[in-house]
């Protein structure tokens, strides 16, 4: 991991800049929330821009339900989120008199997690709907070492657990009506998921392929019986290839205007989409 990533982190982890009254209410401030995968991208983002800027932008993340509720209530000015919104939150939003406009800023791939001693190295879809659904329970069903598997999955209000339940553990059947195992272990943040399986050989998770690092070993993931299981990089995301990928998405409130607009302007320019790269993710414009 670079020196740069980590730095990315720990800011992450902290979850926000401090802001003090004077700093919020100069001109340039820009409060954005949400999606905890896109929190390392969005505040490289918004490094990069206030060094050529004089602009204060403060990220913070939550998940995206929380960052969709902020921009509905009108706290923020930006929600960052790896789903689409849902049309109860538009239609919540629009009797508030905020209109959610939507832009797809970058491509992730979800990476499935393990220590890495875990022997394992590949799994397809249908098994890891076994395991995260509580079907499977012991590493050995699966060609691994003997043990109870340990289930890490995101909370609830988080996008990327939406995800992941929608087209791994449903398939994309809109009647399916599986869900996560009740023993799965609901943590606050990727870098929660992160932690917990680099230190337990016996747990599996899944995140943003952003969040890599030497210390879990991502699996790789095949879409059926007898396919090629590949690994998530960002060739294999673009390409398809790799069964779990998904848009992130930024939300503002209608069209964008003034300092809103010229954060935006910077994210899907060719400058803005360089950093998406360095950072790990998938950029939608070269």
């Amino acid at each position: 991991m670079t020196k740069k990533m980590m730095a990315l982190l720990i800011a992450a982890a902290l979850c926000a800049w401090p802001v003090s009254q004077a700093q919020a209410a100069k001109k340039g401030s820009l409060q954005v929330k949400g999606s905890d995968t896109m929190v390392n991208l969005v505040q490289a983002w918004a490094e990069e821009y206030m060094a050529k800027n004089p602009s204060f932008i403060a990220v913070t993340g939550g998940g995206s339900g929380t960052g969709l509720a902020a921009l509905i209530n009108g706290t923020c000015d930006i929600a960052m989120s790896s789903r689409e919104i849902k049309a109860k939150e538009r239609a919540l939003a629009e009797a508030k008199g905020i209109y959610p406009k939507e832009f797809k800023v970058a491509l992730d791939g979800l990476a499935v997690i393990v220590h890495p001693d875990n022997p394992v190295t590949g799994l397809t879809t249908d098994q890891l709907a076994g395991i995260f659904t509580g079907r499977t329970r012991d590493w050995k069903e699966i060609g691994g070492n003997p043990g109870r598997i340990v289930i890490l999955s995101r909370e609830v209000n988080s996008g990327t657990h939406l995800y992941f339940k929608e087209h791994v553990l449903r398939k994309g059947d809109a009647s399916s009506r599986e869900e996560f195992s009740p023993d799965a272990l609901l943590l606050p943040s990727s870098q929660a998921i992160a932690d917990e399986v680099a230190q337990n050989k016996g747990a599996i998770g899944y995140y943003g392929m952003g969040y890599i690092s030497p210390r879990q070993k991502a699996l790789k993931v095949a879409p059926s019986e007898g396919a090629e299981a590949v690994a998530p990089t960002v060739d294999n995301v673009v390409s398809g290839a790799y069964p779990i990928s998904r848009p992130l998405f930024i939300y503002t409130n209608g069209k964008p205007e003034g300092d809103t607009k010229l954060f935006m302007d910077y994210i899907l320019s060719p400058e803005g989409q360089a950093v998406v790269e360095k950072i790990d993710f998938v950029p939608i414009v070269k």
